[in-house]
């Protein structure tokens, strides 16, 4: 085995994606490998059998892949399975041929859809049954979805507020026109929101009046399933959620690694709470930020991103890293140019936290794998 971050899993972080427009990425090459075909064909039945039930239709998500054809927001069940079906096939994948024992890394986390994966591959639940949960709700998020448009809140001054992000929320929620919150706590400086009808336009008109200046609001193209927020209420789904986590079979097990929630900050499974964190999952915000925090804090010196086409979180760090490389070229007094001054001043969040959390200096040292790059490169001849 090389000499590489293959042998230091002690020091290694697995990051797992979520839902996203696309979701293929380089799952045909994988399927059609003949060495790996065989163990994510394997995977990608079992998922199909688990949608089917739950579709009450027929699924093929080996034969969708083969096709090249991507999920939409129509079969958000399709894609659901697929991606955690493909993040267990790769995991089996670097086991089975390489020999890596990921339940020796220094803990885990997902984005979304990911955390769910990453209790199914710290052995909490077992897939077919862990499955069932984003799926039993998947319809009625699709019809959620209908008018639902994502804002992107970020600073290029200081820290953004949290509480008053969340109040005005609140407001706009309480003038019966729709329901808006935040969906995910990306960074200090950036939150994505969701909102129904107009609110998402009313908040941008809004928000100047509680944030500085250089606080700006990007309105996405498209629909979403509004998980991670209130508007699950509507439909009740956290409370259908919890009724179906009373019969589903396991999570009495400690997740191994540890996995670090994104609804709580903490790496708080335990073998007794998974079914209320599941619960919270439906409806409270993503706190990918306190993960991102704890992988730097932690001492890892690696991140494997687990999943077809990894985004979100690779995303997250690179802008991080980016971010603390300006800075620390723009305090450099022997580097201290005007275009370094520049990005001092367009920085100002990250230059107020760096002082009390010195470990976000080690993510220009990390390193990142994306594990079905990874794994088409060193695959058996």
């Amino acid at each position: 085995m090389p000499n590489g971050w293959q042998t230091r899993l002690n020091t290694t972080v697995l990051a797992y994606r979520g839902y996203n427009v696309t979701n293929l990425g380089r799952s045909a090459q994988l399927l059609a490998h003949p060495t790996y075909g065989p163990t994510v064909e394997r995977w990608l039945q079992e998922a199909s059998a688990v949608c089917a039930a739950e579709s009450g239709r027929t699924v093929d998500l080996a034969g969708r892949i083969r096709r090249g054809e991507e999920t939409t927001l129509s079969t958000y069940d399709e894609a659901i399975a697929l991606i955690v079906a493909m993040s267990l096939a790769q995991l089996e994948l670097a086991e089975q041929f390489h020999g890596i024992k990921f339940r020796s890394t220094r803990m885990a986390f997902g984005y979304s859809l990911g955390e769910l994966t990453a209790i199914i591959a710290a052995g909490v639940f077992q897939m077919k049954h862990a499955l069932r949960i984003p799926l039993a709700m998947a319809a009625d998020c699709v019809a959620l979805a209908d008018g639902v448009a994502m804002g992107v809140l970020f600073s290029r001054g200081p820290v953004l507020d949290f509480d008053k992000v969340t109040r005005l929320c609140l407001e706009i929620n309480a003038e019966g026109a729709g329901v808006i919150g935040v969906s995910a706590h990306l960074a200090p400086n950036t939150m994505l929101l969701l909102g129904q009808g107009t609110t998402i336009d009313r908040f941008s008109a809004r928000m100047h009046d509680l944030f500085p200046d250089r606080v700006y609001l990007r309105k996405n193209d498209g629909h979403w399933p509004p998980v991670h927020t209130p508007i699950v209420w509507e439909r009740a789904i956290p409370n259908r959620v919890a009724r179906l986590l009373h019969t589903l079979p396991g999570g009495m097990t400690r997740p191994i690694p540890p996995v670090f929630s994104l609804v709580t900050g903490k790496a708080n499974y335990s073998d007794l709470n998974s079914r209320e964190l599941l619960m919270r999952w439906v409806d409270h915000p993503q706190r990918l930020w306190d993960a991102v925090y704890e992988t730097l804090a932690c001492g890892a010196e690696t991140v494997v991103h687990v999943g077809p086409a990894p985004n979100v979180i690779p995303a997250t760090f690179r802008r991080l890293h980016d971010n603390v490389e300006v800075q620390l070229a723009g305090n450099s007094f022997n580097s201290l140019t005007l275009r370094a001054i520049s990005t001092m001043v367009r920085r100002p969040w990250l230059q107020a936290i760096l002082p009390s959390r010195s470990a976000l200096l080690r993510a220009t040292m990390l390193e990142h794998i994306i594990l079905e790059d990874w794994l088409l490169e060193t695959a058996p001849k």
